[in-house]
């Protein structure tokens, strides 16, 4: 189990009030994400947009990937985004937690 794969699913977890195992892969996230995504298309559309907006999916990128990949399973490509988007956070957070690790104690705040 990958440091990646814990984050990931717990953010997801946290953000999309989904139960997701920390013991999981990627490619297990986004099987459990895809079925989820789907139900909600299909049964709860409006809360599907609450999520990726909670979530920060990029709107006009989700748009253009779903016209240009007509015909694919649209959860698959919302879960992708999702996944990515929530990488991106995990990246970021790290990226300050080193920063603040590297900083002088008498310089921070």
């Amino acid at each position: 189990m990958k440091e990646e794969d814990i984050a990931l699913s717990e953010l997801i977890q946290r953000e999309m009030d989904l139960e997701i195992p920390a013991t999981l892969s990627m490619d297990e996230i986004k099987e459990i994400l895809m079925l989820h995504i789907a139900h909600l298309i299909d049964h709860d559309f409006e809360k599907l947009v609450f999520i990726l907006y909670r979530v920060d999916v990029n709107e006009t990128k989700m748009r253009a990937l779903l016209e240009q990949q007509q015909g694919k399973d649209a959860a698959g490509l919302i879960a992708d985004l999702i996944i990515e988007r929530q990488l991106q956070k995990i990246k970021t957070r790290q990226e300050f937690t080193n920063r603040d690790k590297n900083i002088d104690e008498d310089e921070k705040w």
